[in-house]
């Protein structure tokens, strides 16, 4: 079975469930915790001792819950696009999409995003020549997806390919990320897309399998082929259909919460809020880049830049109207 994921937390956490749970629990390499006060006092060393006993004995209990995937990790396959972003026209990934990603990812400290993106592009394009070769031979494909916009473009995406390559009926299943459940102690949780799944959790994912019908990978196929001829720089999940909106789509989200502040405000604040808050299922360099844009239009003005090391949008903004 061919595994298909569209991101790369998603792949990396996918991958370590084919063995998570699968004998005794050790812990091992460094185990982190974050702790904050809402006063924004130092958490004591108690606290921090106390929070770390908690995590590890989460982590153990996850551990001996989970039921192990099994399978190699040669069987799962990424493809961390972002086609939500930017232009699509491309039937493989070249250049234009070389170019959208260095931009979404300059926001970020790093060298040479542009050969970073180049490499991501031509494994992308590597590996779908891979997926099309096993898909021939008769090799099943299983592929995860969610409401993220990301996720969706990558199912019809994906589709389209697999309507080219004519795959034999059975051949494909899908998994889709419910949009709530119930957790063990009767919790309401809510994950946006698979990239938030731990390791520990994917097992009970797979009952919700299904298999696809020829039909349903023609209709995306076909939707994916309307997509590319609108070629609008941003999609949107919008009641459960994927279609093209302006870039302007979420900026009233990001106003609100802005108008929220004072007179100066910290934009990574901002970004938090409107990800966390709205759960809109967009990154964090697509609210910067909005804000960048509103920053070129005089609504704001920058106070203070990020540090070298930090995203750029780690910075104090004012208001200017």
């Amino acid at each position: 079975m061919i595994d298909i994921v569209f991101g790369d937390s998603a792949c990396g956490s996918l991958r370590l469930a084919q063995r998570y749970g699968k004998g005794e629990y050790i812990m091992d390499g460094p185990f982190a915790v974050f702790i904050s006060h809402e006063d924004g006092s130092e958490p004591t060393q108690e606290e921090i001792e106390a929070a770390k006993r908690e995590a590890v004995e989460k982590e153990r209990l996850a551990w001996e819950r989970a039921v192990p995937l099994g399978g190699n990790p040669e069987d799962i396959f990424g493809f961390d696009l972002v086609l939500s972003v930017g232009d699509i026209s491309e039937i493989q990934p070249g250049i234009n999409r070389v170019q959208i990603l260095g931009n979404l990812y300059s926001i970020y400290p790093n060298s040479d995003w542009q050969q970073v993106v180049q490499e991501i592009v031509s494994k992308a394009k590597e590996d779908m020549k891979t997926v099309e070769e096993r898909a021939a031979s008769g090799e099943s494909l299983r592929i995860w997806y969610s409401n993220k916009p990301d996720e969706m473009c990558g199912l019809y995406w994906f589709m389209d390919h697999l309507d080219q390559w004519k795959v034999h009926d059975g051949q494909v299943f899908v998994v889709k990320l419910p949009e709530w459940e119930a957790n063990e102690e009767g919790e309401i949780i809510q994950k946006s897309c698979w990239g938030e799944v731990a390791p520990g959790e994917w097992y009970r994912y797979i009952t919700l399998q299904k298999p696809v019908l020829p039909g349903f990978i023609q209709s995306c196929a076909t939707c994916w082929k309307e997509l590319q001829r609108e070629n609008s720089l941003l999609r949107a999940v919008v009641n459960g259909q994927l279609v093209s909106v302006s870039e302007k789509f979420y900026d009233d989200f990001i106003l609100r919460e802005i108008a929220a502040e004072g007179n100066e405000f910290n934009e990574a604040k901002i970004i938090g809020q409107v990800l966390a808050k709205y759960r809109l299922g967009i990154a964090d360099f697509w609210v910067a880049l909005r804000i960048e844009e509103m920053i070129r239009a005089g609504m704001f003005e920058v106070v203070s830049d990020a540090a070298e090391d930090m995203p750029h949008y780690h910075r104090v903004l004012k208001k200017c109207i």
